[in-house]
C-alpha cells in the first residue's frame, strides 16, 4: 500500500480527520470514529479486527492500540474476556460512581441518571466511595433493588486515607476515620516513620483491594493522639481531600503582595474614601468583604454596597487563581479556617479594614420607599471603612443604647437610614413571599485548654437582617445586570420543589387539618403562608420541618433560573470574593462588561461555567460536610462526661430504626433506637413522620419533646445514644435498654 494511501482513506470515512491532523504527522483513528465503527459493527472488535478492517498500516498500530487503551481507561469502551472491545452501552455497562454507606454497603450511582444500583458488603470489598466504576445490574435483591457488580474500576477516589494505627503482636494496620470505608489497611513496614499504636496517622494507599486481598499503605505522616485538640479538624481536612497546603507557586505569587494598595492601582476608579461606608459583622471575624453606606433621597432611600475588589490582584489563569479554584470557597470550622486565599489577601488587601485604603467593587442603588430597586450601576472603587462594628454593637444602638450612640455619634444617623431601608426591604420581602424558617444556629464555646465549655445558641439581631437585606439587593442587581447585557454568567438557583415532594406535602398538610391549599405550582409565597399561618400551633415545628425536606438544594449554573425560596427571578453571588469562588467570577464579569463598553466582551464560554458551577456547587458540599463532620466529633467529645445524665429533647428526625433527639438548650443529637421506646411492638409510620406502639399507640412523632437519658457516647462513629426516660408510672423500657443499664450503674 502507497504511504499516502491510508490517511487519503481514512479522511473520507473519519469525520474528525481534520481535528486529527492538526495535532499529529500522521492522523490517528478518532475516538468519534471508532464508537462510530464499533456501533456500525454491532459487536465487540479485537485489535487485529481494527487493524485489518480499517486496513491500518504497520507503522500506526501502535498508535491505535494506545487511544484503544485510553479509551478504555477513560470509560468509553470495555474490553471483553477474549480482549475484544465493545461500548459501553451496548454491553449493558453502566458508568458511575460509588458511593458507600458505614454499614458496608453502598450504591452505583449512574453519571447519565436513572436508578442506582445496590452495592452488595461482598461488592464494596473492591471498591472506596467515591471510586468510578463501570457496574452491571444483575438482578433485584429481596427488597426490591436493583443489584449491581462491579466490572472495572475506573478511576480511584483515593490516594491517602486518614485513621487509627494498631500494633497488634506483629499485625499493624490502620482503621480508617472515614466511616463510609468500611477497609481494614495493612501498614507496609520499613517506613521512616514508626506511630505508637492508637495514633491518627496519614496513609498512603499502595495496593488497593481486589475483594480478597487487604489494601495496604504506607504512613506519610504521624497527626498525633486521637483525643488531641483539634484533631477532629485536621481527620475532617483529610477524610474530604480538602485542599490545605499552598503550593510553591502559590506562596510566591502571594509574596508579592504588600499590606498597602499601590498608589496606580487606585487610577481611574471612583474616589468613595469620605464616605461614611461602614463594615458590620460577627465579633470573631477577620476578614471583612463588604461595607454598606445608606441615605435618604426624595421618595426613597440611596444604598451603596462596596465588595473588596479581589478580581484586580487574583488575575485569571494564575497560580492563585488555579488554586482558589481547587478550593472553591473557604471552609469554616470551630476555632480555624481553610481560606480559598492566602491570609495576605484574606485578612490583608481584599479585607476592607477600618481606616486603610482599600479597592473594591461597588453597587450603588436607588430604591423606592417599597424598598423596590428602580435603578442601580456597577462601577470600580477606592474607599475607605469609617468603622468596624459587631452586629451587637449595631443592634445595641439602634435600640437606644446612650454610651454607644454617643461613643459613634457621627455615624448614628447612617446606621439609622440603614435601619429604615432595612424596614422597606422587609416589606418588599413579606409582599415576594419569601420563605423564613425558624431555624436555631449554635456556637462552641472553648476553656482555656482548648476543650468546649459550653454550646450556646446564636441569636440574629436586627443587624444581622439589615446586612443580609443589603448583599440580597446587590446580588439581585448583579443578575439582572448579566441578563440585561446577556452575558452568560453562574447563577445561584434554587429550583422549586419536585411533583412528588409536593404531593407528600400536600397529603401530609391536609391530614393535619391545615387549610391552605397548594397549587399545582406553588409559589414560595404559597409555603411561606402556611409556615406564617401555622406559627402558633403546637406542630408549627413539625410543619416547618417537614415544608423544610420538601424543597429542593440551591447550586451554581450557567441557565439563569429561579431561586424559589428567596422569590427572586434570577440571583447570583456577588458578595464575598474573598471566600467564594463564583463571586469572583462574578466580579470578573462586571469588570468585563465596564472595560468593554460598546464592543463585545472577552468572556467565558456556557461549556466553561456550567463545569465551573458543578465543580464550585461540589466544592460547597464538601466544605459542608467537612465542617459537620468536625462539629459532630465536638459535640460527641463534649457528651462523653454526660453518660447518665437527663435532658429534654425535641424529635428532629423519624426513622424505621428509631428517634433523632436534639437537646434543647445543648444543641446536640442522638439517636434513641425502637427497642428502647418501652415494652411494646413499635413501628414506623413514613407517610406521617411518626413511630407508633402496637398495642399502647403511644406515638413519637416529628417535633414531639420527650426526655432522654445519654446512655453511650461514640467518638470514633460520631454518634451519641439516648433512651427514653419513662414518664412515671409507665413501664421500663425494652431488654436492650434493660441490658445495658449494670454497666453504666458499675462504672
Amino acid at each position: 500500500m502507497p504511504e499516502n494511501q491510508e490517511p487519503a482513506a481514512l479522511s473520507e470515512r473519519d469525520p474528525m480527520f481534520e481535528r486529527e491532523k492538526e495535532k499529529y504527522e500522521r492522523p490517528i483513528v478518532s475516538r468519534e470514529y471508532i464508537l462510530q465503527y464499533l456501533e456500525e459493527a454491532g459487536q465487540p472488535l479485537t485489535l487485529e479486527d481494527f487493524f485489518a478492517e480499517l486496513e491500518i498500516a504497520e507503522e500506526d498500530q501502535e498508535a491505535l492500540r494506545r487511544r484503544l487503551r485510553a479509551m478504555e481507561r477513560d470509560g468509553q469502551l470495555v474490553r471483553n474476556r477474549r480482549g475484544a472491545y465493545g461500548i459501553i452501552e451496548a454491553m449493558e455497562l453502566i458508568r458511575g460512581s460509588v458511593s458507600a454507606h458505614p454499614d458496608g454497603f453502598g450504591f452505583l450511582i449512574p453519571e447519565a441518571g436513572g436508578k442506582d444500583l445496590f452495592l452488595s458488603p461482598r461488592e464494596m470489598r473492591k471498591v472506596f466511595h467515591g471510586d468510578i466504576i463501570l457496574g452491571r445490574a444483575v438482578g433485584e435483591d429481596r427488597r426490591g433493588r436493583i443489584e449491581g457488580t462491579v466490572v472495572r474500576i475506573l478511576e480511584r477516589a483515593l490516594k491517602q486515607i486518614v485513621g487509627r494505627y494498631f500494633a497488634d503482636g506483629g499485625s499493624h494496620y490502620v482503621v480508617p476515620e472515614d466511616r463510609r470505608i468500611s477497609h481494614e489497611f495493612g501498614v507496609v513496614e520499613g517506613a521512616e516513620l514508626a506511630p505508637v499504636h492508637g495514633q491518627i496517622v496519614t496513609l498512603e494507599i499502595t495496593q488497593y483491594p481486589d475483594g480478597r486481598n487487604m489494601p495496604q499503605g504506607t504512613v506519610v505522616e504521624i497527626l498525633g493522639e486521637h483525643m488531641a485538640p483539634g484533631m477532629e479538624v485536621e481527620i475532617a481536612v483529610r477524610n474530604y481531600g480538602l485542599p490545605y497546603q499552598w503550593p510553591e507557586a502559590v506562596l510566591a505569587e502571594a509574596a508579592n503582595f504588600s499590606e498597602v494598595v499601590p498608589e496606580e492601582m487606585k487610577v481611574d476608579r471612583r474616589d468613595l474614601r469620605d464616605l461614611p461606608l461602614v463594615t458590620i459583622d460577627g465579633a470573631d471575624a477577620k476578614d471583612f468583604d463588604d461595607a454598606v453606606f445608606a441615605e435618604d433621597i426624595p421618595g426613597g432611600f440611596r444604598l451603596i454596597v462596596a465588595i473588596a475588589d479581589v478580581a484586580s490582584y487574583v488575575q485569571s489563569g494564575s497560580a492563585l487563581d488555579k488554586e482558589a479554584v481547587a478550593r472553591g470557597n473557604s471552609v469554616y470550622f470551630p476555632r480555624r479556617v481553610i481560606p480559598m486565599l492566602p491570609e495576605v489577601l484574606s485578612n490583608g488587601l481584599c479585607s476592607l479594614n477600618p481606616h486603610v485604603d482599600r479597592l473594591c467593587m461597588l453597587c450603588e442603588m436607588e430604591m423606592n420607599s417599597a424598598g423596590e430597586v428602580q435603578r442601580f450601576r456597577f462601577a470600580r472603587g477606592v474607599m475607605r471603612s469609617q468603622r468596624r462594628f459587631t452586629y451587637d454593637e449595631v443592634a445595641a444602638i439602634l435600640d437606644g443604647d446612650e454610651a454607644l450612640r454617643a461613643q459613634d455619634a457621627a455615624m448614628v444617623p447612617h446606621l439609622e437610614a440603614l435601619h429604615r431601608l432595612y424596614q422597606s426591604f422587609a416589606g418588599a420581602r413579606e409582599r415576594r413571599g419569601t420563605i423564613e424558617f425558624d431555624s436555631q444556629e449554635s456556637r462552641i464555646i472553648y476553656n482555656d485548654q482548648l476543650r468546649i465549655e459550653k454550646i450556646v445558641a446564636v441569636t440574629r439581631n436586627v443587624a444581622h437582617r439589615i446586612i443580609e437585606e443589603c448583599m440580597l439587593a446587590a446580588n439581585v442587581c448583579a443578575a439582572q445586570y448579566f441578563r440585561i447585557h446577556e452575558l452568560p454568567m453562574l447563577y445561584r438557583v434554587h429550583p422549586e420543589p419536585n411533583a412528588d415532594k409536593l404531593e407528600d406535602l400536600r397529603r401530609f398538610l391536609g391530614e393535619l387539618g391545615v387549610p391552605l391549599r397548594l397549587p399545582e405550582h406553588p409559589r414560595s409565597a404559597d409555603l411561606a403562608k402556611v409556615i406564617e399561618e401555622t406559627r402558633e400551633r403546637s406542630d408549627a415545628s413539625l410543619i416547618q420541618t417537614v415544608i423544610l425536606r420538601s424543597l429542593s438544594q440551591a447550586f451554581y449554573t450557567v441557565d439563569t433560573g429561579m431561586h424559589f425560596g428567596l422569590a427572586f427571578p434570577a440571583y447570583t453571588h456577588f458578595t464575598s470574593p474573598i471566600r467564594r469562588y463564583p463571586d469572583l467570577v462574578v466580579h470578573r464579569g462586571i469588570q468585563a462588561l465596564l472595560d468593554a463598553g460598546n464592543r463585545e466582551p472577552r468572556w467565558l464560554t456556557k461549556k466553561e461555567l456550567q463545569d465551573l458551577g458543578q465543580h464550585c456547587s461540589m466544592t460547597e458540599r464538601r466544605a459542608d460536610e467537612a465542617s459537620r463532620e468536625a462539629v459532630n466529633w465536638l459535640k460527641c467529645e463534649f457528651m462523653m462526661d454526660k453518660i447518665g445524665e437527663c435532658y429534654t429533647g425535641i424529635i428532629t428526625g423519624v426513622t424505621g430504626f428509631g428517634l433523632f433527639v436534639a437537646l434543647r438548650d445543648v444543641y446536640v443529637e442522638g439517636l434513641i433506637h425502637i427497642s428502647t421506646l418501652g415494652e411494646d411492638y413499635f413501628h414506623f409510620d413514613a407517610q406521617h413522620y411518626r413511630i407508633i406502639g402496637d398495642r399502647s399507640k403511644e406515638t413519637f412523632q416529628l417535633g414531639d419533646a420527650i426526655e432522654v437519658r445519654v446512655m453511650n457516647v461514640n467518638l470514633d462513629d460520631r454518634k451519641i445514644d439516648f433512651e427514653r426516660v419513662q414518664p412515671e408510672g409507665q413501664a421500663s423500657g425494652g431488654k436492650s435498654r434493660r441490658s445495658r443499664r449494670p454497666r453504666k450503674e458499675t462504672s
